[in-house]
């Protein structure tokens, strides 16, 4: 988890080597949409229920002004060299490399950084 400027980030880094993480969207027009994260040819969008569990846990302990946005990090995927990153369900999938530069942005909640990690310290058990 990251308290920044510009929100809460859940992340949970998921390392699948040489694999590519993919949206898969089914249905549509006459069935109801379905969007499934896979890396490589597996299904692995249970990893996007446990990040939107944890996220629905943080939005329950911080004020509803604070944003707190759900990221899944996979470290050493087999990512496009254009593209690749996109949001399913809410959730980010994306690479360090992307990830840091929202982690180091300045944003609108700067003062509020140190009370909102003092909380969620208190809240939360360590890891």
């Amino acid at each position: 988890m990251a308290v920044t400027p510009t929100g809460v980030y859940v992340v949970d880094a998921k390392r699948y080597v040489d694999k590519r993480p993919s949206l898969r969207a089914e249905g549509g027009i006459l069935r109801p949409r379905v969007e499934r994260l896979m890396v490589g040819s597996r299904d692995q969008t249970k990893l996007v229920d446990g990040v939107l569990k944890q996220v629905n846990l943080i939005r329950r302990l911080v004020d509803d002004d604070l944003p707190v946005t759900g990221v899944l990090c996979f470290i050493e995927a087999d990512w496009p060299l254009i593209g690749g990153s996109f949001t399913i369900r809410g959730v980010d999938v994306l690479w360090p490399k992307k990830l840091y530069p929202r982690l180091a942005a300045d944003g609108p909640h700067e003062a509020r950084v140190a009370e909102v990690h003092a909380r969620l310290a208190d809240a939360l058990p360590p890891a």
